[in-house]
This record gives structure tokens, sequence and C-alpha cells, in this order.
């Protein structure tokens, strides 16, 4: 008999070195991530990478993805190229210039406009780039001073932090992430051989984290929340717009007043799961509290402990995440205080905040100037053209009008200012002066911007997104991109517009867009397929989990892990007004609702309604074996 595959997470921590999975091999034989790509991005006589250099390519910003529309044996290969940009930012006029200008000659799909990717990390992503583009491409974004070094791979990813904070006058959680984003980058030297890249346009930090030859055992990301000063009531509020307990590593100042006294840092955060294997989501729990001067050799020790201990076998369970899981805090504590670091215990008064968007305008505290926040749809700067292939234009009742792209390059052309990307995958433009206000506003209205069929923006949409999914993202089963919009119009037709509760919709289990963490999330489990996630709220203050529960036969079971795409608003329908006529009172948020309720009070719930019920027919055993009885109000 064959045996039986596990229920729960197994890594092999450490990993002895006879059981390295073979992409630890690659990156130990690259000679530092070097390899074969000098020669393989400047041989074109093949569009796609060797297995090694594909793997190895990600540490340099690089995703080698096919054309999903296209069907037959011969893939239509093209590049996803990442831009590392610690913070968000901030991006002046030239560096802007330089960036769309190259956009509109290497993103041109078939029969899609050129644009820029916003993400949820702050980056920046240029998608349909072709092999011969590649190295020039590289290249020409070194020129402003941002690389695609670190921007995807086993090593920390964008290191995040609240951009309105860079102008705060209590505590600048931007600086820290720009810090710690040079800080734990990889060696320069390897990328600049690669691409070719001016050595006039590099500037080593003077301090960095020393990678091992098998660099990390995983993605490793790291987020620092922020403070600020309620511009109405002049409160001191925590903002969580990072998400800071979504990451491997999340870090919250302490206040006493209005001075920082300590960082409380959390572990263990990740929104990715892996279909077929017992993986989990979870919010990174409270480790210690480091102060000022040991911060940056606290977070190194963090990163070093994992780098050792994690598995190198399993790469679906080689998040740090896992680690926490088996062996527990007490155990990393120790580990700490075996490293030389002294850690305070954790407070449980500590409080990330809520998820703050940042739109419109704002006073920057240190210097009176203003910024605006931007919505961009899903975080795509693209010209709209109803009817085109492009994300949300191909049913024209769904599209919008918005010239998001000329837009943006308009703006920096006429206005003194900065740019900035926001958690949110929005943009924000600082440092404009105050008299610029009434102008600013009268631009975006020259290019279409928050139009929506003749109508403004609804709260529900501004709050709500998705990830790239179809057809750009190889590991995605189903569109969320091109979903998302038409999810969110046929909403807003049966009126639910104007409700302050968020939607995430991914294209598969990764969950890029953080869909747990929002009120109901949405994730690809197959073509036009979606698992529905509950117990996150608006705010992103907590996790949800799959709709687990009783069969009613004395059995745990998963419940709308496929729901149709064209059932997906009847079911979202089915649960906001669930929660409108039987919320405690209008201060109680759907996700409190829901969490309050259980999984097995919404599975009741569900089918009771004559219309939703045979959606929960088919069932399916739970992902792992403990989940079974974890209900929808866990702090997984």
């Amino acid at each position: 008999m064959p045996p039986t595959k596990p229920r729960k997470p197994e890594p092999l921590l450490p990993t002895p070195d006879d059981q390295l999975s073979k992409v630890e091999r690659f990156k130990i034989e690259s000679n530092t991530i070097r390899g074969q790509l000098h020669e393989e991005f400047r041989d074109l006589s093949a569009d796609d990478l060797q297995e090694a250099s594909e793997a190895l390519a990600k540490s340099h910003g690089i995703y080698l993805e096919y054309n999903r529309a296209q069907t037959g044996r011969e893939k239509d290969w093209m590049y996803m190229v990442r831009i590392s940009v610690p913070g968000g930012g901030p991006f002046n006029r030239q560096q802007w210039q330089i960036l769309d200008d190259l956009s509109e000659e290497v993103t041109r799909g078939p029969d899609i406009d050129p644009s820029m990717k916003l993400t949820t990390r702050q980056n920046i992503q240029f998608h349909w780039v072709r092999k011969p583009d590649v190295v020039r491409t590289i290249q020409t974004i070194a020129e402003t001073g941002f690389f695609t070094l670190n921007g995807c791979g086993d090593n920390t990813r964008n290191v995040m932090g609240c951009p309105l904070s860079r102008y705060s006058d209590i505590y600048n959680a931007h600086e820290k992430a720009q810090h710690f984003g040079a800080y734990f980058q990889l060696p320069c030297a390897p990328h600049v051989e690669v691409f070719e890249i001016d050595p006039h346009f590099v500037r080593e930090p003077g301090q960095k984290y020393g990678y091992g030859p098998k660099l990390l055992n995983r993605k490793f990301k790291i987020a620092f929340s922020a403070v600020h000063r309620d511009e109405q009531t002049g409160d001191i509020l925590h903002d969580n717009c990072v998400e800071v307990r979504t990451n491997d590593l999340g870090v919250v100042p302490i206040l006493e007043g209005e001075k920082v006294v300590g960082y409380q840092v959390y572990i263990g955060g990740s929104q990715g799961e892996k279909n077929g294997k017992p993986t989990f989501a979870a919010l990174g729990k409270p480790l210690g509290i480091l102060t000022e001067d040991n911060l940056q050799d606290g977070l190194s020790a963090v990163v070093k402990i994992h780098e050792h201990w994690g598995d190198r076998k399993n790469r679906h369970w080689a998040r740090l995440k896992y680690v926490v899981h088996e062996k527990g805090i007490p155990w990393y504590q120790q580990q700490m205080r075996e490293a030389g670091i002294e850690l305070e215990p954790p407070r449980p008064d500590v409080e990330p905040g809520a998820r703050m968007l940042h739109y419109g305008w704002h006073t920057q505290p240190i210097n009176g100037r203003l910024a605006r926040g931007l919505y961009i749809e899903n975080g795509r700067v693209i010209n709209r053209r109803p009817g085109s292939n492009a994300p949300g234009d191909r049913k024209p009742e769904v599209a919008s009008r918005e010239q998001l792209k000329s837009m943006v390059r308009h703006l920096m052309d006429n206005f003194d200012c900065e740019l900035m990307i926001t958690p949110n995958q929005d943009l924000m433009f600082t440092n404009l002066a105050p008299e610029a206000k009434e102008e600013f506003d009268a631009a975006l209205d020259k290019f279409a911007y928050g139009d929506r069929n003749g109508k403004p923006l609804s709260q529900l949409r501004m709050r709500s997104g998705a990830c790239v999914g179809l057809h750009t993202c190889r590991l995605s089963y189903t569109e969320s991109e091109q979903f998302e919009p038409e999810l969110l119009h046929e909403l807003e037709q049966r009126g639910y517009g104007e409700m302050h509760e968020s939607i995430g919709v991914t294209g598969c289990e990764r969950q890029c867009f953080r869909a747990a963490t929002k009120t109901i999330g949405w994730v690809g489990q197959g073509p036009d397929l979606y698992g529905l996630k509950l117990g996150g709220s608006e705010d992103g203050r907590y996790q949800g989990t799959w709709l687990v529960g009783s069969d009613g036969n004395g059995e745990d079971r998963w419940f709308l892990r496929q729901c149709p795409r064209d059932r997906c608003a009847d079911v979202t329908v089915a649960l906001f007004d669930h929660y409108l006529a039987n919320r405690e009172d209008e201060h109680e948020d759907m996700g409190a609702f829901y969490r309050r309720l259980g999984a097995q009070g919404i599975i009741d719930h569900l089918k009771s309604l004559p219309d939703i019920t045979e959606l929960l027919e088919k069932t399916a055993a739970p992902p792992y074996l403990e989940l079974g009885s974890v209900p929808a109000n866990a702090d997984t």
C-alpha cells in the first residue's frame, strides 16, 4: 500500500545536507546567484531558461512566465520583472519618467496596452517582458537607483513601511523600511556582473546581512507598522497599513507619550498555502521587545535562526511559520538569547492598529506640505480601453474610462512632488504645495480618475482588491484581477457598494492579496472556481480561515471549497444580508459578527437558504488535520 499522506505539517528541522532539495543545490553551485544567467539571458535561441537558471533568476527579481491564454504544447514565454522599492519609494520626476518610458517599450501583451503593476508589498512589476528585452530592462531600471535584486527568490523581499510615516513627527516607519531593505539586500556584485549594470548607479550600504551559500530557506517578508497623529483630534493612532502580522517578521513601535521606547516583534506570519499539502495561513505571534540599540542585531538574529533551522527539503514547509508552529515561541526566544540578544517579554496590550488606506488629502506634520492618496484598482497603472484584454476591461459595462498611466505621468511632469506606493497597491503623491491642491484635483478629473460607469468609486471597491491571477501568473488557477471588478460591479448593482467591508480575490491559494485578512476572501481553487475564507475583517486585524465544520455525520468537512464564479456574488450577498439583519449593533463589524457566529453557525445558516444550499453539497476533507477543530475566530 502507498504511504498515507501526512495530515499535518511535518517540516524537517534542521535539514541534513544529504536531504537538501534540488533548489538548495542550485543555490550552492551558483557562485552566489550567478550561475549561467549571464549566458542564458543573452542566448535568444530559446525563449525560456534552464531549471537552475529559472530558480536563480528570482533573486534578481525575474520570474519566467507564459501566456496562460494561449493553448497548445508550445508556450508563449515571457518574463515578469519586479522592482524592489523599500517603503514604497519615493520616486522623483526623473525616476518615474525612466520607468514610464521603459514600460511603454517592454510591457505590451496581445491586445494589452503597456502598464505598471503596483503590489501589496509596495513593489512595481513589469509584465509581458520578452527575453530580448530583459537585460536592458534591468539595466534601465538601475539608472533610477532602484534595483530588481531581492525582488523575488529565497531572500528577504521588499521591506515594507507606511509611506505616509516618512513625514511623521513621531515615528518614521518608512525610514526603517529603507534602512533594513538595504541591510538585507543581497550582494550587489553578482547582479552587476550578470546584467552588466553601470557601477555608477550602485551604492553598497556599509553594513549588510551575511547570507550563507544556500541563501534563505524561502522568501522572507519584513514589515514595519506606523503611528500617526489624527489631524482632527491630535490623538496618536497606530496604523497597520502594512498588515504587519502577515509577514514572517513584523515590527510594531511601542510608545510612551509621543516617544518610541521599544519595538514589539512578531514572527511566523504568512498567507501562502499549497493545495494537496497540509499547510496553513497564519498571523505572526509576539516574540518579544527589542530596543533601538539592539533592533538591527535582533532582526538579524531572527532571520539567521530561521536560515539555520528552517526546512530545506520540503519547500511547502520552508517558511518561518512552520518553525514557529513546530518549535514554539519559548524555543525561539531561547535561540535569541543564545545568539546574545536581550529580549523583553512581549506585551499583550500592544496593538498594531487598523489598516489605514490613506486616501484623500493629508497634511505632512514635519513640513506642512500635502500628500494625496489615490485608489488604483488592483494596482494596475494603465490607460483603460473598454473591450481590450487588459484586466477589468473586457466587459464594457464594467470597465473604467480612467487614463491612469497618462494621468500619473502628467502629475509627475507638472507638479512639484514625489510619488510613493502604498501597501494596498495604491499611489500617494507627496510634498505637494498647499496652493496646488485645487489644480491637482482638477487634473485628476481630466483623466477620468475615479469614474465607474459615470459614478464615483464605492466604499466597498476602494477597500477591496485582487492579485494578478491569469494571465500573467503561472501559479494561478483562475482569474482574479480580471474577476474582481466584475464581482464588485455586480455587488454595487445590487446595492452593496457602500458597505464598509472588504473583499479579497486571489487566483490561487498563495493569496498574494492577503485575501483571508479581509472581510470576505475568495481564493482561486480551479478554473472559475473560488474557495471561501471568513473570519478576517476590513481593518486587517484578524486571520480568516476556510469554512470547516460538521457534515452532520460526526465528520469535519471543508465547505464552499469550489464556488463557481457566477455564484460568488450570490454567496457574498447572503453573507452581507445575514450580517446586516443579525449584528448586535451598528458598531459590530462583519468580521466580528462571523467570528462570533463561528464556522458551524455560518454553514448552518447558508444551508438554510434555498438558493445557496446546493453549493454546500459538495465538500472535501479539511486541508490539514488540525483545521478540523479550528473555529472561524481562530487566530491561527
